[in-house]
């Protein structure tokens, strides 16, 4: 149980946006407290999904051996969804580029108008924004939900699943608190490879993910 849910994580954890505000948040006049803020916003959202859908799991009994059929349908449809997901993703291809109309100046989405000035309340939001759930994150979750564990064993379990998918706020926070120049540097060659392949790392994990889900939920199904 502790194995697949922390491997999902770590797919969940794989979001170039998160560690682009990082670096965004540790450059800014005060570092300490926006990146803390940030923090604390990824962990109130991770903690509160983590919650509702754990309960929402349990509730419906799923963990007990004759609900076996709905247990692994759940895995199959995530797994479903996931691999549609990427796949969508992959063939869309990316973006192209408008031409620039000076006349109509292209708006900007909710997080990069926060963290073009980057306060306490705006590294907040984004954190609560930038965390809300992902399948893989759902995924791992239902994980823990579906075992047959106790109540303390779950607890610890969904820990460390949030530790791992927060990982890229964090991490950097701590690094910079431990070498602050090293780490804007590493940032900064980090954050220029991920804007090169943050797109591809987003589906493999995704069709990674989605391949796993489907078939653990076609081998419990079978």
């Amino acid at each position: 149980m502790l194995t697949e849910a922390a491997g999902l994580a770590v797919l969940a954890a794989l979001t170039p946006t998160a560690l682009l505000v990082s670096a965004v948040f540790l450059g800014s006049a005060n570092p300490r407290r926006t990146a803390i803020l940030f923090l604390a916003g990824a962990i109130v959202m991770t903690v509160i999904m983590a919650v509702i859908i754990f309960v929402a799991l349990r509730a419906g009994h799923l963990s007990r051996p004759h609900q076996r059929t709905p247990r692994y349908g759940v895995r199959l449809g995530l797994g479903v969804l996931l691999l549609a997901g990427g796949l969508w993703m992959a063939r869309r291809g990316p973006r192209r580029k408008k031409p620039k109309d000076p006349a109509k100046p292209k708006k900007p989405g909710l997080v990069e108008r926060m963290i073009a000035t980057p306060g306490p309340k705006e590294a907040f939001i984004v954190g609560l924004v930038v965390y809300s759930p992902s399948l893989t994150f759902v995924a791992a979750i239902q994980v823990i939900a579906t075992a047959r564990a106790s109540i303390a064993t779950s607890i610890g379990a969904i820990a460390l699943v949030i530790l791992i998918t927060i990982v890229f706020v964090w991490l950097p926070l701590v690094l910079y608190l431990i070498r602050p120049e090293r780490t804007g540097q590493l940032l900064e060659r980090f954050n220029a490879w991920l804007r090169r392949n943050g797109r591809t790392l987003v589906i493999g994990a995704m069709v990674v993910a989605g391949v796993l889900l489907t078939i653990d939920g076609i081998v419990g199904l079978a």
